[in-house]
């Protein structure tokens, strides 16, 4: 129970900053989609897709085998020199591609003329692979403070510069025609230019920003290289890459494949609506994203201890838990959250509760991801990203013509799926863990359970139905408790 705490304090350390973080950043989402049209916002979210998929590409798992080599070795920085320098040398290759055949990237992904997109997209990338490492060695240093405090300041930067660029200065540029203001504005903003640059400007600007407060991390990399070591690292952390690759690809593919499997005339707005309604999702992708910055680091120092899988089946019973509340919570008032985004963009609400349930397969199935890091079988991690990787694909060739975007929600949930249960059977042959699965699978299926009630029991009187939601929502948690008070008093004694 000590242990959990301190995981549950770590992840409220990472995870609060980021929460709050990503609430601003979800400010931009109620702009975007009131601001730009329904293709322009398709284009940014298509653009953002890539980047999360070159992103891996260009990180290759170093960042994990950073993690695994640290606590195997004795010289954590000279694991930190090696990550560094195998990162700065691909990524400065990735650079000069970028910079000199912008026009001919633009035109292979079908954006012709867009260079300029090519190369802030590129750059944005780039720095944030070099601050991959340095973020890493803040959580292995259990300097989370820092590490989040960084994130925030990455997020707030980025929103305030688009609210910035996107709201002020037109309105500046509109109303007025002289002034020092309106001189300044004149001298940072182009209005002849898409406003849409602006999402991509104000992000380099951030991810700038971040690299000069990571100098300091930077400045403890020495020209020490071990080519021993860095093939060892390469070859824990490649099969991650792949692991990684299929994975975001998992979860960008669908919006990619939306873009270029419908007909062209409807494909980007198509888009656009998607991509909205999957920020709501990803709400449950926050505490998923916070629980893996703590967990992942805790999770190897943790390993050496003998009561080590008692206490990785107990985070797994608390996480799922965590994730059933938040499901519910967000179904129960998805008549609140859905304001988020603009009117045009609601119509793909249906979306939602799949893809909550694909996340909540997603989380559980990182849960279950120890096995093959803790036993240096990444190879098996690979593989089932690359499995994954083939059900999206597949589905999405075979839903996304006939049903558009809610075929591709269907085909994330089918992939994460898959991959938790083949996760958990090959678990059982490599490394054991005694999980609750009674009590897992009944605390999801219940949160399931609760939602549907409230479906199937409906009030004309707007205020009777959110009494009732409430009490719903209350009622889980209450029964929860009553299921696990004796461990939270423990837990949080």
């Amino acid at each position: 129970m000590n242990q959990i705490r301190k995981l549950a304090g770590q992840t409220a350390v990472y995870g609060i900053p980021s929460i709050l973080g990503r609430v601003l950043n979800y400010m931009l989402v109620p702009i975007y989609t009131r601001v730009f049209e329904q293709d322009e916002y398709g284009i940014v979210s298509l653009m953002y897709s890539f980047v999360a998929v070159i992103f891996i590409m260009l990180t290759y798992g170093m960042e994990t085998a950073f993690f695994r080599y640290s606590e195997l070795s004795e010289k954590r920085n000279k694991v930190f020199n090696n990550a560094m320098l195998s990162l700065l040398f691909t990524t400065s290759l990735f650079i000069f591609f970028i910079l000199f055949f912008p026009a001919q990237i633009a035109e292979w992904i079908k954006y012709p003329g867009y260079g300029n997109f090519v190369i802030w997209i590129g750059l944005i990338i780039s720095m944030d692979v070099l601050t991959a490492i340095p973020f890493a060695k803040l959580r292995a240093d259990n300097r989370a403070k820092r590490f989040a405090f960084i994130k925030m300041l990455n997020i707030t930067a980025n929103v305030a510069l688009n609210l910035f660029f996107i709201k002020l200065c037109p309105a500046v540029i509109k109303h007025y025609d002289s002034g020092i203001f309106y001189d300044f504005i004149k001298l940072v903003f182009d209005p002849d230019i898409p406003l849409i640059s602006y999402v991509f400007i104000s992000n380099l600007i951030a991810s700038a920003l971040t690299l000069v407060l990571m100098l300091p991390v930077f400045m403890r990399m020495r020209l020490d290289f071990d080519l021993k070591l860095w093939k060892q690292m390469m070859a824990y952390g490649l099969p991650l890459l792949f692991a990684g690759l299929a994975a975001v690809m998992n979860e960008t593919l669908g919006r990619i494949m939306i873009r270029y499997l419908l007909p062209e005339d409807i494909a980007e707005a198509q888009l656009g609506i998607y991509a909205a309604c999957y920020k709501i999702a990803i709400l449950m992708s926050l505490f998923i994203q916070a629980f893996r910055y703590a967990a992942e680091p805790f999770f190897f120092s943790y390993a050496k201890h003998q009561d080590s899988r008692e206490v990785y089946a107990l985070i797994m019973k608390y996480f799922v838990i965590a994730i059933s509340i938040i499901f519910l919570g967000l179904m129960l008032f998805i008549d609140i959250v859905i304001l988020l985004i603009g009117k045009d963009f609601r119509s793909g609400i249906e979306v939602v509760p799949v893809l909550l349930l694909a996340y909540m397969f997603l989380g559980v199935y990182y849960n279950l991801s120890v096995w093959f890091k803790l036993t240096n079988r990444t190879r098996y991690g690979a593989y089932m990203a690359v499995f994954g990787a083939a059900l999206t694909i597949i589905f999405n060739l075979i839903l996304i013509p006939e049903s558009g975007y809610m075929g591709s929600a269907w085909a994330t949930f089918i992939c994460y799926a898959s991959m938790m249960l083949l996760s958990f059977i090959l678990m059982q042959k490599f490394f054991t863990v005694k999980y609750n699965y009674f009590k897992i699978a009944f605390y999801m299926a219940l949160s399931f359970g609760f939602y549907m009630l409230s479906k199937a029991i409906s009030f004309e009187i707007s205020w009777l139905g959110w009494i009732w939601k409430a009490a719903l929502f209350i009622g889980f948690i209450a029964f929860i408790y009553l299921i696990e008070r004796k461990n939270l008093k423990e837990l949080s004694g």
